[in-house]
This record gives structure tokens, sequence and C-alpha cells, in this order.
């Protein structure tokens, strides 16, 4: 019987093995594919996540998702109103279901919906990083939600659990603390779509894809660092920490900027922040007067008027 240590020894010099392996036994399919069968006819989940490349098991992954889309189309007036995730689509499969992203992101806009996955600490649950006090802070997962959203992504966020099923104080805490500005500043995330651009700021610079926030520490944003998102007509510029001088300055928004076609900006508001800002748009950037205090503790969002918010 071998040990722990040779067993993982094994492992890691055969971990090709996971992607070239042959096709499970023909029983085992037909068993897998029936209990997904049930599962989604019995509990009608409106997301599926395989954690494997493309679909799992070839046809049988194919009839599932088939079955899956059917059965939510022939609820919903012929629409398929559910979620497929899976990992490294090819580009020829871009469309037929959602590519997630584990614990990383995307470099730019992309054209179809996306998804990160990733946690505030390990998968599960580490009393080491509990007592380290190494969860990933609000600030970080604002900063990833902003560029997440502003590129056309979704984040799927995971709080482990305790083997009862409960969260410590300080995954409370911090579940307050996202809460807090999402009370304030979700109407620049929810229902919303990319603009021209995604962002601006040293944050846009090329870097390694980070693999999960409790694993490297994020570059933190800084007031320089914005990301944009639109809805209707309105633009919503995310500025990425509080600006010292209490004055925002979007060099993208800049009365020459080619992604405005000469528009103006009409009026700017900052969501948590009853009433309109003072602000200037010249060759230089938009910049706007901002109040005495900060409605929220991370990323603040202005609210634009007056500029074209379609791609």
């Amino acid at each position: 019987m071998k040990t722990i240590a040779e067993m993982r020894a094994w492992i890691s010099a055969n971990t090709s093995l996971a992607k070239s392996n042959p096709m499970p036994p023909a029983g085992f399919c037909e068993n897998w594919y029936l209990r997904c069968k049930e599962l989604v006819e019995k509990y009608e989940p409106d997301v599926l996540y395989f954690d494997t490349n493309e679909l799992p098991i070839d046809q049988y992954g194919l009839d599932v998702v088939t079955h899956y889309y059917n059965l939510s189309a022939a609820k919903n007036g012929g629409r398929a109103n559910v979620v497929v995730n899976g990992k490294h689509i090819l580009p020829n499969h871009v469309g037929a279901f959602v590519e997630d992203i584990e614990r990383s992101t995307a470099n730019a806009i992309r054209p179809e919906p996306w998804q990160t996955d990733t946690c505030i600490g390990d998968w599960h649950y580490s009393r080491d990083l509990y007592e380290q006090n190494r969860y990933a802070t609000v600030n970080t997962i604002v900063a990833m939600l902003t560029d997440i959203v502003s590129k056309n992504g979704n984040l799927m966020l995971n709080i482990p659990l305790r083997g009862d099923g409960s969260i410590d104080d300080k995954e409370e805490t911090f579940i307050a603390g996202l809460t807090a500005w999402m009370d304030v500043n979700s109407e620049g995330i929810y229902a919303t779509r990319p603009w021209k651009i995604y962002g601006e700021g040293p944050s846009t610079a090329a870097r390694p894809a980070a693999r999960g926030p409790s694993r490297e520490a994020p570059i933190p944003y800084t007031a320089q660092d914005i990301r944009f998102t639109t809805k209707g007509d309105s633009l919503y510029a995310f500025v990425g920490a509080w600006p010292e001088s209490r004055t925002a300055t979007i060099k993208s928004l800049a009365s020459n900027s080619p992604h405005l076609s000469g528009a103006k900006v009409a009026a700017v508001s900052l969501l948590g922040f009853d009433g309109n800002l003072k602000f200037s748009q010249t060759n230089e950037g938009l910049s706007v007067d901002l109040p005495e205090k900060a409605p929220s503790g991370q990323a603040v969002t202005l609210k634009i008027q007056g500029l074209p918010t379609k791609l």
C-alpha cells in the first residue's frame, strides 16, 4: 500500500492521464446520463456546471445538455432560460454554452457571455486560512467583479462552509461588507452590458493571470483605474479608489475621444450620493468633483448621461 506522499508523487507524475483517459465503460456512461436526466427533470436547476474541458463523456454529455435545454424551452415558450458552464471551449462551439475561467479572468471584452468562478479562500474550508487571516478582502473582490462585468463576464463566488454547513465570523464580515457595497453600487452591475472599451488605468496593463485572491496578492486598484458598464442610456464608470484630491478624471471620456463621436456629457451623478456633480469635459478627459465623503469603502460608481452607450 502506498503512503500519502507516494500517492501524491504518483499523481503529480501522471497528471496528463486526467485528459487522456479512455472513455468509461458504457454502463457507467449510461448510469451517469440517467442520473443527470433525473436531476434536471426533478429539480429544474438554473445552472449546470461541468468542471471539465467542454462537456464530459462525449455524446452522453451532449445528450444531457440537449435534454436540459429542451426541458427549459418547453416551459418558457421556446426559450432555453438556463445556463450550462464548461471550460476551454473550442472556437466553433462558442455560444453553445458559457465558458468558465477558473480563478482568473479574460483580458478583453468577449462578444459572448463568460464566467469567472473563484473563492475568498480555498474551495474547501481551511482553518489555516481563517487563523492566518488570508481570506480575500471586499476590496479585492469588488475590483475583480467590476473588471469581469466590464468584459461581459459574470462572477460566481464561493464562500467555503465548515463541516457543519456554517460559515465563520470572518466570512460573515466579508459578506456584510460586499452586501453593503452592492446595496450602493449594484445598479452599475446587474443587467448591464460592456461599453466600447472595458476600462483604463495602470490595471489594464498586461500582467500574469491571477490564480485566485487567496493565492497571490492582487495589485490594488487606484483612482486612475476605471471600469465601464452600460444600461439603457447610462454609462457607469467604476473608479477603483477614492481620489485624495476628490477629483475623478476619466481620460477615455475626453471631448476629443474617438469613443464618443463628438457627444458631450450631459450630467454626472454618484451612486449613493444625492444630487448631480460638477464636472468639466476637456481634451484631457472628464473631470468630476466628488463630495467630501465616499459612499462606499471600495470602488465608487459614476453614472454618466449623454454619451453613446452601444458597442
